[in-house]
């Protein structure tokens, strides 16, 4: 994200809006591990130098992609670029309408072109395998019960009074809601980009104008993962449904708190008690190989980002997996993968 410092440094107001845009829409992405192209922050910076509009940018990514098509479906650099774009566009505008087919809309603007199911209602019940979890899966609603579970948390929420109560009530509250409004899981994929922008225009309608929106463009991944843990249970494991990850969030977005963001705390296996002791740098140990089974092409960098810990000390945690034959690194360091050995 240093890509947009210089503009935040400078203090032109203008300017300065666009690059924190730029900076959730592109921050944004991590919450599905995608990263933009060079393109696409080329272009952004024009726009936040006021040297094309919204809709330029837009059709010259199409353009782009028009004559460099991907060249492989696992190649999802496109809807990086294209979401990034769209979700900046939407930042920017100064409209929102507290409902369902806001929900929707959101979701079909975001991702035309990408998913066919765009603002569509998902038909087929999902699982997803979360890294958080140990590779352990959400319940989300079933496909056909989620019209009708959607109207019913938002007319809760429309019912809903905030008067009287203390900035910790009111954060408990949004965190409640944001956390089974996710849940229901409403979107086949895209689902928590869409939310996460839905929840940002909120917040400015119930009149929170100086959100911290660097938190989503630093701290998507965590954001995403806190909603996973405020919505899994595992009783027989002494696993339970906290909210405290999304309220710590939501305490640094609103009231600038100084909770310290850090992923690899929520993983279960950092709070499960197991019939073997397990010292910390096992556990992180079994974190940073967790993420390795996920993402097999994931870099000793993105670790080190996601987990909140230096490179220096991902690399000593993958040196010590590789010796005791539990991953081996096929090709280079740039260009390879992983192979997991079970």
């Amino acid at each position: 994200m240093e890509n947009f410092d210089e503009y935040l440094r400078q203090g032109e107001p203008n300017k300065a809006e666009k690059a924190k845009v730029w900076k959730t829409a592109i921050g944004l992405q991590q919450v599905d591990g995608l990263k933009p192209s060079e393109y696409l922050i080329h272009t952004a910076k024009q726009n936040i130098e006021g040297e094309i509009t919204f809709d330029e940018v837009k059709k010259r990514i199409d353009s782009y992609y028009q004559q460099h098509p991907t060249k492989t479906n696992e190649d999802r650099t496109e809807e990086a670029d294209k979401v990034s774009a769209r979700i900046a566009e939407m930042l920017g505008e100064q409209t929102f309408t507290f409902s369902p087919a806001e929900y929707l809309s959101i979701h079909r603007r975001l991702f035309t072109g990408m998913y066919k199911f765009a603002g569509k209602i998902r038909n087929f019940n999902i699982t997803k395998k979360e890294w958080v979890l140990n590779g352990e899966t959400v319940l989300y609603a079933s496909a056909e019960s989620l019209k009708v579970t959607l109207e019913y948390d938002f007319e809760q929420e429309r019912k809903f009074s905030y008067k009287g109560l203390s900035e910790t009530e009111i954060i408990e509250h949004l965190a409640h809601f944001i956390s089974n409004l996710w849940q229901i899981h409403v979107f086949g994929e895209g689902n928590t980009r869409a939310t996460a922008v839905f929840l940002i225009k909120y917040l400015r309608k119930l009149g929170f104008k100086n959100v911290n929106n660097d938190l989503f463009a630093d701290h998507s991944w965590y954001f995403r993962n806190a909603l996973v843990r405020a919505n899994y249970e595992d009783i027989s494991r002494s696993i339970h449904r906290t909210e405290k990850y999304l309220i710590r969030f939501l305490s640094n977005l609103l009231l600038k708190g100084d909770y310290v963001l850090k992923n690899r705390e929520m993983h279960i296996l950092a709070d499960t008690v197991y019939d073997t002791v397990k010292q910390p740098d096992d556990t992180v140990n079994d974190t940073v190989f967790s993420l390795i089974k996920q993402n097999n092409s994931i870099t000793a960098n993105e670790i080190g980002e996601r987990l909140n810990m230096s490179l220096s000390t991902v690399r000593r945690k993958i040196k010590r997996l590789r010796e005791h034959g539990n991953i081996e690194r096929i090709g280079s360091d740039k260009t390879g993968n992983w192979r997991i050995i079970e």
